[in-house]
């Protein structure tokens, strides 16, 4: 018999989630024989699987020891090998911009996954959960029934605020309030050509799978996803202009697509950019990704618990390397907010 208790980092999600990754190794069928026959019980009772875990709670598993070591292989976020490939990687230090006990909002380098395609892959979600675990924050057996996970994507060669949750709550919060969009979201990023002024764009996004690349149309087409854009520009050299973009919806490769269907692609960019620009900031800048940084997130009111985020902006500098290109392009370059934390 195997008994657990119920921590914060678990807590919120329903009892046959958890136990999906508890027993990870056990079918869906065996889990709910189990729950049939009280060979797992909740707080002492039988239990149907739908319930809403809370901090407290016990569970009991009347199951031979070696019943739950079969089903419990431990299948961290990753997966094994991918655990293992991360220790052959050159360390990261993370660049983190807020953490409380439920989030951790950290600036991602482009060349970075933010989340593996492949069992082997080694992506944000990996390091954030071995800092956690370096920092006292999540031990091995509550990643058993709980992993940490990031709230919003970027594209791997766009850099800038990722938002991961470190709890139930935290994913579950987050991950709402991005798909509500009631966060601003705002991207900075370099394009061909003079904007002079604000534009607001919409249009449809259709995405070929097969070769990962989307395609903007004005009207409505079968598949394709409603997009709104908006965009203002902070300074131009007659060629180029450095632009802000709040991005309205969120779907794969958006900016990028979008600002290419209007005449402006973004410098660097190998899908959707210009060939020859890209080729002399290669030459001449070594630049090898898009100059797309998600650099300002601004959090809706929120009260409660969550009340420390409200209106709050999170800031994440630029590059490096995309500093140095606004600096040299633009005569002096631009002052991106480097606080932090601001009050929005």
């Amino acid at each position: 018999m195997q008994e657990i208790t119920i921590g914060d980092k678990e807590a919120g999600q329903r009892f046959d989630k958890f136990l999906g990754k508890y027993l990870n190794q056990a079918t869906k069928s065996f889990i709910y024989k189990m729950l049939r026959k009280k060979n797992i019980t909740l707080n002492g009772k039988k239990a149907e699987g739908s319930e809403r875990l809370e901090i407290g709670d016990q569970i009991k598993m009347f199951l031979a020891e070696e019943t739950i070591d079969k089903f419990s292989e431990a299948k961290k976020p990753g997966s094994k090998v991918a655990r293992e490939n991360l220790k052959d990687e050159e360390p990261v230090e993370l660049s983190i911009l807020l953490e409380n006990k439920h989030v951790l909002i950290v600036n991602k380098p482009a060349g970075m996954l933010s989340q593996k395609a492949k069992p082997e892959d080694v992506s944000l979600v990996e390091y954030i959960t071995e800092y956690l675990l370096q920092h006292g924050e999540l031990t091995e057996e509550e990643l058993k029934g709980f992993h940490p996970g990031i709230c919003n994507r970027l594209d791997r060669n766009t850099s800038g605020i990722i938002v991961a949750g470190k709890t139930m709550e935290g994913l579950q919060v987050m991950g709402r309030t991005f798909k509500e969009r009631t966060l601003d979201k705002y991207y900075y990023c370099i394009v061909k050509g003079v904007i002079n002024k604000k534009e607001r764009i919409e249009g449809y996004l259709y995405k070929n799978h097969n070769h990962n690349k989307v395609s903007i149309h004005k009207e409505e087409v079968e598949g394709a996803d409603y997009i709104k854009t908006e965009y203002e520009p902070i300074l131009n050299n007659g060629e180029l202009t450095l632009v802000r973009v709040k991005l309205i919806t969120g779907k794969s490769h958006q900016i990028r697509a979008h600002l290419h269907s209007v005449g402006h692609p973004i410098i660097g960019d190998g899908k959707y950019g210009d060939v020859l620009v890209n080729k002399y900031f290669r030459k001449n800048f070594k630049l090898k990704h898009q100059l797309l940084h998600a650099a300002e997130l601004v959090f809706p009111k929120m009260e409660g618990e969550w009340e420390v985020l409200s209106e709050k902006k999170v800031v994440a500098p630029l590059p490096d390397y995309f500093e140095t290109i606004v600096t040299e392009c633009f005569d002096g370059g631009y002052d991106l907010c480097r606080h932090g934390i601001q009050e929005g």
